[in-house]
């Protein structure tokens, strides 16, 4: 199906409102941000009247807001979620991002609804399932490819949404059990314990040890830059940046860099165009490698490769700055052609491979001060700043903003003078200025000049969310108007404007099911399904699903299952595949972590490693840790 009349998302993370409202003057095109409650990361929610003024923002720019209720729902929880879901809905959201079925059945508000990444959509069936019962946007795998989603653009005209930017869970989202089986923290709860940055030792099926305490689960971020336009290509329209927990300069940083990339790309082929409004405009160039990162791969978008997996280190090293040159008494010098500032972090892997950091007191030249000497750092070692202070001044300071383009047209009327001001998306507004006393009762005594300094003046929108097109003059003669008048009906007629916009905001509508329900593509369904409530349950069995197990935090899954199912494959990581080493066999193997013992097996036909293991004893989930909706 052909997709390239649909306008192009920029999709950013907003922590915050503050957070979302930067986002948008950087260039997102639609902002994701948590409520109070159900939104799938712990420290990360918001109240709905936070919400709401994130709302009246972006709606000003045609931006939209995505709440995520995206948390699998105890029976106990959903009247809570339904009622939140009416709460955002007349704060003004955009859509809800949910992965559990069960919101389906209940008495939902006319919003769009779009199905999160939890929701582990991978195959065309899924997605044109999602669309029949009534999703207008689905979040695709990360691990997906570009011929993968061109299958599934090819089936259906659903949105789909997909990852470009932050990291990597190396599990299939939703699909992660590890947290929940080691911690009673549940991944579908929003409360990862992130078990897959912890170190590992992976040892053979005859006890030999591969590869000792490294990070074997830990993914380096993700980084699309490249193949913005051969995903656009592939049928993806909303590109979304990782990263409701990340700081500030993350997001300003991020969301620039995508917002000039999709530009470049609008600009270079008519057939596309934004999906909001305005231009952003920037007082810093961005740098993603600047800001936190494990280093960046592609992942699977072109197909398996080397080297995705950032197993020396979990933490954000950053670029690689030179060496040292020579040491003395509480300062080191650098090769390299790099400025540095007081403040700057710098780091290094001391012998044992572990990273090492310090803070740089004082900068002359070539010469940093350490707040302190590490004992371990030796001549020639390779240094990396981890953070860059000028960098981060810069984006703590107001970075951007955003305007739309306004058509201000000045004409007379029977008993005075009417500006009219239309926008880029053919939004207007007016205001009247009376014939009064020497008001447009006197001519200019330098016609050409005035009707000059008359159009800068109509142009001059400040400090608003405007700025001027051509101006246009419609009078009979070069009247004389004062400057504080022209000024104040330029005030008053942007002030409707901005009202108008708000109020004329186009929602997006909730996509009708389809008339007969649509059968699920699968007839069973085990704890993978994530069923957790009963409403969920009726769901799929009014789907045709015969089968349904529990959802592994109900706590009834005792012996050994796949907590983590993942396209990563340490076999192919240390060129021990099957695949390519013809007289292998894929036999499991095991990862150690102190008292934790975790089983690898397999699946060659289908390309995936499982991580097996079972629950601890004890461990029990705390439905406590997710307050009811206020």
């Amino acid at each position: 199906m052909t997709r390239s009349h649909h306008p192009l998302e920029l999709l950013a993370p907003a922590k915050n409102a503050e957070f979302g409202i930067e986002a948008i003057k950087h260039g997102a095109d639609a902002v994701y941000i948590g409520g109070p409650t159900f939104g799938a990361r712990y420290g990360a929610g918001n109240d709905v009247a936070k919400i709401r003024q994130l709302c009246d923002f972006a709606h000003r720019y045609r931006a939209k807001v995505f709440v995520t209720l995206n948390t699998i729902l105890h029976d106990t929880e959903l009247e809570n979620a339904r009622q939140l879901a009416w709460d955002l809905y007349t704060a003004g959201a955009d859509a809800l991002i949910i992965q559990d079925m069960g919101l389906l059945e209940l008495d939902l508000p006319p919003i769009q609804l779009h199905a999160s990444t939890q929701a582990d959509i991978r195959h065309p069936a899924k997605a044109k399932f999602l669309a029949d019962v009534g999703f207008s946007q689905i979040v695709l795998a990360r691990e997906m490819s570009l011929d993968e989603i061109a299958a599934v653009a090819a089936q259906t005209d659903i949105t789909l949404e997909y990852f470009v930017h932050g990291a990597l869970c190396v599990a299939y989202s939703g699909q992660c059990y590890i947290s929940h089986a080691h911690t009673g923290r549940s991944a579908n709860r929003g409360e990862c314990s992130q078990a897959c940055r912890l170190p590992y030792t992976l040892v053979d099926d005859k006890g030999r040890t591969i590869r000792e305490n490294q990070h074997l689960l830990s993914m380096k971020d993700n980084n699309q830059s490249g193949n913005l336009l051969a995903l656009i290509e592939a049928g993806v329209s909303s590109f979304k940046i990782e990263g409701r927990l990340k700081d500030l300069s993350y997001v300003k940083n991020i969301t620039a860099h995508y917002r000039q990339l999709l530009d470049e790309i609008i600009a270079g082929n008519p057939q596309y165009s934004r999906a909001s409004s305005g231009q952003s405009t920037f007082t810093f160039t961005s740098r993603p490698d600047k800001t936190f990162n494990r280093g960046y791969t592609d992942y699977f978008a072109t197909g398996r490769q080397d080297d995705i997996g950032a197993f020396d280190s979990p933490a954000f090293v950053g670029e690689p700055i030179g060496e040292v040159a020579a040491l003395g008494d509480g300062w080191l010098e650098i090769a390299t052609e790099e400025e540095f500032h007081n403040g700057d972090g710098v780091c290094f892997h001391d012998a044992h491979g572990n990273v090492q950091g310090m803070r740089i007191n004082r900068v002359d030249g070539r010469r940093l001060y350490p707040a302190e000497m590490p004992a371990e750092l030796t001549a020639g070692t390779t240094l990396f700043r981890n953070r860059d202070q000028a960098f981060e001044r810069a984006l703590e300071k107001e970075s951007a903003e955003r305007r739309v383009r306004v058509w201000p047209h000045l004409a007379e009327t029977a008993d005075g003078f009417v500006l009219t001001l239309r926008d880029e998306d053919g939004v207007t507004a007016s205001a009247e200025l009376a014939k009064d006393g020497k008001i447009g009762r006197e001519l200019a005594q330098h016609p050409e000049q005035a009707m000059d300094k008359l159009r800068e003046n109509l142009g001059k929108f400040g400090n608003t969310m405007f700025a001027a097109a051509a101006v246009e003059l419609a009078l009979s003669q070069p009247w004389f108007l004062p400057l504080g008048a022209i000024n104040a009906l330029r005030r008053t007629a942007a002030e409707r404007l901005e009202a108008a916009r708000i109020a004329s905001h186009p929602r997006p509508p909730r996509a009708a099911p389809a008339a007969t329900p649509a059968p699920y593509p699968q007839q069973e369904l085990t704890y993978l399904g994530n069923v957790f409530n009963a409403k969920a349950r009726a769901f799929y069995e009014k789907h045709g699903v015969k089968l349904i197990e529990e959802a592994y935090e109900t706590g009834n899954e005792k012996g050994m299952v796949a907590l983590m199912i993942t396209r990563h494959c340490l076999r192919y990581s240390f060129n021990l595949c099957p695949k390519e080493v013809k007289h292998l066999k894929p036999d499991p193997m095991t990862l150690l972590n102190g008292n934790e013992k975790l089983i690898l097996k397999f699946d060659c036909k289908a390309c995936e490693m499982h991580v097996i293991g079972k629950m601890k004893k004890g461990v029990r989930l705390n439905l406590g840790s997710i307050r009811p909706a206020s």
